[in-house]
């Protein structure tokens, strides 16, 4: 039976498949996101031997067949990019590098062309820039890889045949919405062409064991572009974080198989590419001001590893008829919830007061344990009293007033003490868990509940 011809309308940012057009997707809401596209169907074989015949079954082994070696993994040659991989790249994984426009997506994986051993090739394919702007770049950031070779491209065709005779040892395909198959109708960057050459690139990457990289875009809210499918077909997703005004960058893994998803890594934009930073606390704290009412040190655990981090509070009187509410690098939502605590439990009304929360250097804090740092910058500059420059906060704050223990406090204290500074106020839970000992001159104020914060300002 010939193959028939299908009209689809697809939404671009959901993949949902109906056959009119419409305005707004029923399945995410989106408007204007329903591409048309041409479908070919080809009717499978009617009955059961034809279709056992059509259909041989696949090879089948037991789980102690399967041979199990140690792990072995590629060195990228940037710390902070193998501390989020989990150690490195595994051969024939997936890896989906994502973010805004301008962020340092393409700079990165540059670098790590740089960087890698002298004795793997790299094969990058470019689909939105010409070999000579590739070049250029280069040159800029310092890449002298004999062994770097360049391919523009956006015929998925030509990129599968390229990778078959050069046998590269990684693969970089920068974008994957600009990468298309001739023998979809549709343009490339839609639902179809993305799943479509997002599988045949993995098979590939697969069946190799090539390490292969692929750089995607993001849509206007933020979000990763393209079917959600493409985030399941990949063994990792990298997000990069970060304002474009601000030098610092967060690589963030939301998904990896074969590593933690809690780990970051970050990053200084500098003239000659991105710089790992080893000590983001540091950098973080750099520039901060003394005796500045409104600002408390935090310490929050990001994967393994502590982070000291600046929380900045600023009430002011409000000259609207709502006072307005912003937290950058906060959840809104518990910015209300610790500002209805305070005037509830301690008799601080933010109610006539506008309220700005900042994370200095543009981290974004997920963990409640920065509760305490908040409430204490909050109350500082509502009394404009300036906390000690040697203080560091951390504890979560429940409804009822109280501050509830956090976990891995020995690591917070360990990083606290190593950056000089000489005061903690934490959970009284956890002060029993720590030993004074190894913190010789380290002053540990365990408190129970908010109204216990009413000491620390008279």
């Amino acid at each position: 039976m010939a193959p028939k011809m299908k009209k689809l309308y697809v939404c671009s940012n959901c993949g949902y498949e109906t056959g009119k057009w419409l305005g707004k997707c029923p399945d995410c809401g989106s408007w204007n996101t329903l591409t048309e596209e041409i479908r070919v169907d080809t009717p499978a074989p009617k009955g059961s031997p034809a279709l056992l015949a059509a259909h041989p079954p696949a090879e089948v082994t037991t789980l102690d067949e399967v041979e199990s070696g140690e792990e072995i993994r590629y060195p990228t040659g940037i710390s902070e990019l193998d501390r989020v991989l989990g150690g490195g790249m595994v051969p024939g994984a997936v890896m989906l590098v994502s973010g805004d426009p301008g962020i340092g997506k393409s700079t990165l994986l540059l670098q790590v062309c740089r960087s890698l051993e002298a004795s793997l090739r790299v094969l990058y394919v470019t689909g939105e820039e010409s070999t000579r702007q590739i070049k250029l770049r280069a040159l800029r950031l310092g890449v002298e890889n004999p062994l770097l070779m360049l391919c523009a491209c956006n015929d998925v065709g030509q990129i599968l045949a390229t990778i078959d005779r050069e046998h590269p040892d990684l693969v970089i395909v920068d974008s994957i919405q600009t990468i298309s198959a001739a023998e979809i109708s549709s343009s490339a960057g839609s639902v179809s062409q993305v799943r479509e050459c997002t599988q045949r690139l993995t098979h590939l990457a697969k069946e190799r064991e090539i390490p292969l990289f692929l750089v995607g875009h993001v849509n206007k809210d933020g979000a990763i572009a393209g079917p959600k499918v493409l985030e399941h077909m990949v063994d990792t997703v990298l997000y990069f974080e970060g304002e474009r005004n601000l030098s610092y960058r967060i690589l963030r893994a939301i998904k990896n198989r074969f590593g933690s998803t809690n780990e970051i890594g970050v990053f200084e934009m500098l003239d000659t590419g991105l710089s790992a930073v080893d000590n983001p606390s540091m950098a973080l704290l750099a520039g901060r001001l003394e005796h500045a009412a409104g600002s408390c040190v935090t310490a929050v655990m990001e994967g393994s590893r502590p982070i000291l981090a600046e929380i900045q509070a600023l009430a002011s009187k409000t000259t609207y008829p709502m006072p307005k509410r912003s937290a950058n690098g906060l959840d809104f939502n518990r910015i209300g919830m610790l500002l209805a605590v305070l005037e509830k439990k301690c008799g601080y009304f933010f109610g006539t007061l506008d309220v700005y929360l900042n994370v200095a250097g543009g981290l974004r804090i997920d963990e409640p344990s920065a509760d305490l740092a908040v409430i204490l910058a909050l109350i500082s500059n509502l009394t404009d009293r300036p906390l000690e420059d040697s203080m560091v906060a951390f504890g979560e704050v429940g409804l009822a007033g109280e501050i509830r223990a956090v976990n891995r406090a020995g690591q917070r204290i360990g990083e606290i003490y190593r950056l000089g500074f000489r005061q903690v106020i934490l959970p009284a839970h956890n002060v029993e868990a720590v030993s004074l000992s190894a913190y010789p001159g380290l002053q540990l104020v365990g408190i129970r509940s908010v109204r216990d914060l009413r000491r620390l300002f008279g």
